[in-house]
């Protein structure tokens, strides 16, 4: 996601400089994706819910059921696509797959709203939450004790990020 990046202080605000490429512009067909995904608010089945906390340790449980219905169902899908692609992948690989969104739960925003802040960039604090989920993500992963390979993969580095990337993109 872009990120703002402040200049020297000059009285006035400065140029907004996107550090990274708008996946709006880079992937759009992925958005197109997560946008009509997102119009149902049904909960992940039941299965696929019970894979997944098979998946997370108990403090990662509680930050997974704060995400909402949409975030958990894509969550699902990637992390599927993941074991897939790297079927040797850890348990914290796999939760850092189930959780590489929840950052977005600090942000308040429904599906419009990240329309709007995918469009226009962080123009309004909630917007700048949104765009750097990633980092808040891993925040909270830390907080409530996550291995470092799953704060790690939630904040887009580590060995298994480019696979999860891949995963969320298709």
């Amino acid at each position: 996601m872009g990120r703002l990046l402040l200049g020297a202080s000059t009285g006035r605000l400065p140029e907004p400089v996107v550090s990274k490429p708008r996946h709006l512009l880079t992937h759009p067909h992925h958005l197109v994706a997560r946008f009509v995904g997102s119009l149902s608010s049904k909960p992940p089945d039941p299965a696929d819910d019970a894979w997944a906390l098979t998946q997370l340790l108990p403090g990662e449980q509680q930050l997974w059921h704060r995400m909402s219905n949409q975030d958990r169902r894509h969550s699902i899908t990637v992390a599927r696509r993941f074991v897939d692609a790297r079927p040797a992948s850890t348990r914290a690989e796999v939760a850092g797959a189930l959780l590489h969104d929840v950052g977005k739960i600090e942000c308040g925003l429904g599906t419009w709203g990240r329309v709007a802040a995918s469009v226009v960039g962080g123009r309004t604090e909630r917007f700048r939450c949104y765009q750097d989920h990633e980092r808040i993500g891993a925040e909270l992963a830390a907080t409530v004790g996550s291995d470092p390979a799953t704060v790690d993969l939630i904040a887009e580095r580590g060995p298994a990020f480019e696979t999860l990337h891949a995963c969320d993109r298709a």
